[in-house]
Order: C-alpha cells, then sequence, then structure tokens
C-alpha cells in the first residue's frame, strides 16, 4: 500500500501550523480556513480535532506554557523560593518573548490548559511548602502572573523613535537620549525586567520574614 503524500493530520500538526501562523503574523491571521489551507485539508476536517479557533489558540497558548522551565519547583530541588520563583519567572518569561503575540491569550489564565495548570499547580505548591499561608501563596502566583506576562506585551524601548528631532529639549529636557533606547531594546528590556524581578522579591523576603517569623531567606544576588 503507497504511503500517503502528507502526514495524517493531527493536533499537533494543526497547533503547530497555527503557532507558525501566530507567531510570523499574529492572531488575527489564524481562521480554520487559513490552517486548512497550510495543512492541504479540508476545513471540516479540523474540527475532527478542535471545535473553533479559540480552542486552536488555547492549545497553542498551552504549548507556549509546556516550554517554561518547573524544575526549581520540585521538592528535591535544593533552590529557596526567592531563587526558584527568580529562575522560573526568567524561563516563563523567555518563552512568551519568543512567542509574544500569544501573550494577550496566556494573559486570560490557565482556563482548562494542562500545562498552564501545571504551572499554577507548581507555583502555588512550592510556595505552601516553603511557608507561605495559602492565600499569600496565591497572591504570590498572581502578582508573578501580572508581572511576566506585563512584561512581555511591549517592549519600553520600541516605544521610542529613533529620530533625535523627535524629542525637543524645549518640551522634553530629559529625553535627550531616547532616540537610541530602540536599538539597544534587549538590553534595556531584559535589564528592566531583571531589576523588577529582584525588587519584587526582595519586598517578599521582607513580606516573608513577618508573615513566619523565625525563618530568612537569603537575598538573591545580583544577576541572579
Amino acid at each position: 500500500m503507497a504511503r500517503p503524500r502528507k502526514p495524517l493530520l493531527s493536533r499537533d500538526r494543526i497547533v503547530e501550523a497555527a503557532s507558525a501562523l501566530v507567531d510570523a503574523e499574529g492572531l488575527d491571521a489564524v481562521s480554520t480556513r487559513r490552517l486548512a489551507a497550510e495543512l492541504g485539508v479540508s476545513g471540516p476536517s479540523l474540527y475532527n480535532h478542535f471545535r473553533n479557533k479559540d480552542e486552536i489558540l488555547d492549545a497553542v497558548a498551552d504549548a507556549v506554557s509546556a516550554q517554561v522551565d518547573l524544575s526549581m519547583f520540585e521538592e528535591d530541588d535544593a533552590r529557596d523560593w526567592p531563587a526558584a520563583l527568580h529562575d522560573w519567572a526568567v524561563s516563563y518569561r523567555a518563552a512568551l518573548a519568543a512567542h509574544p503575540h500569544i501573550v494577550p491569550v496566556l494573559a486570560q489564565g490557565p482556563g482548562r490548559r494542562p500545562a498552564g495548570l501545571r504551572v499554577a499547580d507548581a507555583v502555588f505548591g512550592a510556595m505552601v511548602r516553603a511557608g507561605w499561608p495559602p492565600a499569600q501563596a496565591t497572591y504570590i502566583g498572581a502578582l508573578m502572573r501580572y508581572f511576566i506576562t506585563g512584561s512581555a506585551l511591549g517592549s519600553f524601548a520600541r516605544g521610542f523613535v529613533d529620530d533625535e528631532t523627535a524629542y525637543d529639549p524645549a518640551d522634553y529636557p530629559h529625553l535627550g537620549q531616547a532616540h537610541l533606547l530602540a536599538d539597544r531594546r534587549q538590553q534595556v528590556d531584559e535589564g528592566a525586567f531583571e531589576t523588577g524581578l529582584r525588587a519584587l522579591l526582595d519586598g517578599l523576603a521582607l513580606q516573608y520574614e513577618q508573615t513566619a517569623p523565625g525563618r530568612t531567606v537569603r537575598p538573591a544576588p545580583n544577576g541572579a
């Protein structure tokens, strides 16, 4: 029997094609008709795997969540909770930075997405094991998601044009170097993220000492 010319349609193939479209053209580029054309199949065949476009985008978002490292939250990992949160946040942001167009979907929360729920479960479980009350562990998970997804929704540096004449010193006396930001986007955005993350974790460490008397945590080294 001759082999089929194209691989059989599967959820993974659909998600892979949808992810490529989202990365290249954004969320609006995804439609069942467009995906069917990309995959070389009939439109109705997609409905054997997904009910609609929203389910496909959910699966794309979950595939990104699955890229996030959670090893630091395993019970046998030696990192304390601030170091674990730091390393997880860096991994999470890296995954989002590689797929920025899907961030608005991820920012809505995990819903029923398995990988997204595993992330939430790992963070909450690790914070409770570290001694945080469950309510505070919930707040920490929420604030970390706000901070990480917010940092990935847009680039601060890219928000400035590279035209020096746009920043007349008579109007903007402190923006004389703003036209250089766009060319230093990665340095500025990553530096801002690391600065904010260290400040956030330092603040949590102070709260932790008040919440769990007698317990202390090691401050995270700069650039950790």
